[in-house]
Formats: C-alpha cells, sequence, structure tokens
C-alpha cells in the first residue's frame, strides 16, 4: 500500500477553485442566454403550455404574431399506426425535433391561429399547434390555401421553405374525435 501526500498552498487552492467557479459561471451563462433564447423554442416537448397565453408566448417566442384567441381548436386522435401518406408530415415534425411516433392512438390538441407577421405573403397564413397533456408536440405553418406547409420557425428569407408539389398534407390527422 502507497500512500501519497501532497502540501498545497492556500493561494493557489483558492486561485484554482475560484478559476472553475468561474468556468461553471461561464457555462451556466451561456446555457441560459441559448435556452432563453430561440434557439431551442421549435423543438421537442416544449413543456408547461397550459393556458393561451402560454400558447401565445411560446409562438412569440418565435418571432410570431398572432390572432389574441384561436381561430380553430380540435381533438385529434393521433392514428395507431402511420401509413406511407404520413411520411412527409411525420418528416416535417421530426425535422423540428418531434417525434409524433410516440403519440400514436392519443388525442392531441389542435390550435391554429391566424399569423399576423407572415413575410411576403398576402393570403392569410396560420400557424397550428398541437398539444397533449400541456407539452408542444408538434405543430407547422400553413398557408390558408394549401400552398405551403413548413416547421414552426420563421423563414430566413420571405418565400416558403416547402415547395408545393413537396409539401406534407396540411391537415395534421383527418380523425376529428
Amino acid at each position: 500500500m502507497f500512500i501519497v501526500t501532497a502540501r498545497l498552498p492556500k493561494k493557489k487552492l483558492l486561485a484554482g477553485s475560484a478559476t472553475v467557479l468561474g468556468c461553471f459561471a461561464v457555462v451556466a451563462a451561456a446555457l441560459v442566454l441559448t435556452l432563453g433564447g430561440r434557439a431551442v423554442a421549435a423543438s421537442a416537448e416544449v413543456k408547461n403550455i397550459r393556458t393561451n397565453d402560454d400558447r401565445l408566448a411560446y409562438l412569440g417566442g418565435l418571432g410570431w404574431q398572432v390572432s389574441p384567441q384561436p381561430i380553430a381548436t380540435e381533438e385529434l386522435l393521433i392514428p395507431e399506426k402511420f401509413d406511407d401518406s404520413y411520411a412527409d408530415y411525420l418528416k416535417l415534425q421530426a425535422d423540428q425535433g418531434f417525434d409524433l411516433n410516440q403519440y400514436c392512438g392519443k388525442r392531441v390538441k389542435r390550435y391554429t391561429y391566424q399569423l399576423t407577421n407572415y413575410p411576403g405573403q398576402d393570403e392569410p397564413v396560420q400557424v397550428a399547434l398541437l398539444i397533449y397533456k400541456n407539452r408542444v408536440v408538434g405543430g407547422q405553418i400553413q398557408s390558408s390555401s394549401g400552398s405551403f406547409v413548413h416547421g414552426l420557425t420563421l423563414p430566413q428569407d420571405t418565400q416558403p421553405s416547402v415547395e408545393p408539389s413537396a409539401q406534407p398534407s396540411a391537415p395534421a390527422f383527418g380523425f376529428l374525435v
């Protein structure tokens, strides 16, 4: 058995502790700034969305201005099994960090709001959020005419990110309950 002892002067011990604490503070500040902004706003299951004000705040955090009340509120049943017709829609949701496969057979609420600040569009544009047990589990931006559908994030340019020929089907689920 070996025993090793070492002496550390208090000044070096304090300096080392201060350095470690400083590093933790920088990492914590970076996380707060990143998570507090739009970096994760449109991804994977945002929790504690209980009220209309919570939904409005979530959409506002994404940069959207919407009507103060939903223009439609529907209860939907997510199919037990997705067929090929859902492939594009599931990809759209997965690209945003949402996995609808884990909600198969579950009832979700879809809240649809009129967007008031969609760039470069003359026709009405809507945003739909899928909520399950106070969590955002999916959503999309869609034109009223069905000419485009894309994810929840504000587009970089004024054109929709999904061309009409490659768009996912707009109503997420055809089963109203």
